[in-house]
């Protein structure tokens, strides 16, 4: 990474800057094609509903699992408790309370019961159990391609994923943000300890700029000026929408009203 950075400047500059300093000037400035010269290869066993969402990210080479080819297993996923939560009533997107008590037992007992015998069905459809047996020889059974619609989205699916470094990076900004979906977060941050392993330095920086760096809007700068000028800001004066207001005081850990 570090030699295609400085091909534009020759090798005197080896001389002048470290390596780590070079990574932390490159990340903060956004500099990227550096970084775009280091690729990983992910073997990756997911749920299809995160997979529906990690695809979204479409600068990497998948290449997923086959429900034409294989037989899918019988293996699917079930929230732990603590993660089965309701829906928030101020993100259309997230979540909010855990459900606790009969709620809560419902709705485990529904997807778990509902899976399994969604994959019966499947099987049956089939007429072929995983192993390659046979269930009834007087049936043909339905096609692999056609059977598999059946399952739902808590199946598992498994993918090779490979990606520069670059759009690692953003797909980790993301995805191992507090904000991300538990069950898209617990993988990005597994991938964040290969990162680390991976590129030790540009882990480091990814960290300090990224992960603990705030961006500011124009608005949002001028507030915090105002701020440390000791002025009295509120959400009213400060030119923000209450949403944004939110957030600023959020990053700074300060009350929104």
């Amino acid at each position: 990474m570090v030699q295609a950075a400085r091909v534009s400047y020759g090798i005197g500059t080896k001389q002048v800057q470290s390596d780590e300093g070079l990574i932390r000037y490159l990340l903060r400035h956004r500099h990227t094609t550096p970084f775009e010269m280091c690729e990983i290869q992910y073997h990756v066993k997911l749920p299809i509903f995160v997979a529906r969402q990690w695809i979204r990210h479409r600068t990497a080479n998948v290449n997923e699992y086959s429900g034409r080819y294989s037989i899918l297993d019988r293996e699917f996923y079930v929230p732990a408790p603590e993660h089965l939560a309701a829906q928030s009533v101020s993100n259309r997107q997230g979540r909010g309370s855990v459900l606790e008590g009969t709620e809560a037992a419902e709705a485990l007992e529904t997807l778990k019961r509902d899976a399994g015998r969604a994959y019966d069905d499947y099987e049956r459809l089939l007429n072929e159990r995983a192993d390659g047996s046979v269930i009834d020889p007087q049936r043909q059974g339905l096609a692999r391609e056609l059977a598999r619609m059946n399952l739902p989205v808590n199946f598992y699916t498994q993918w090779y994923w490979k990606v520069d470094l670059h759009n690692l990076l953003h797909f980790l900004m993301l995805r191992a943000d507090a904000h991300a979906q538990y069950e898209i977060r617990v993988y990005a941050e597994a991938m964040l300890e290969t990162v680390k392993r991976w590129v030790p330095l540009t882990y480091q920086a990814f960290a300090d700029y990224v992960q603990g760096g705030l961006e500011l809007s124009a608005q949002g700068l001028s507030v915090v000026k105002r701020l440390l000028a000791g002025e009295a800001v509120t959400q009213e004066t400060s030119g923000m929408s209450p949403r944004e207001w939110r957030e600023l005081m959020a990053s700074l850990g300060r009350p929104a009203s």
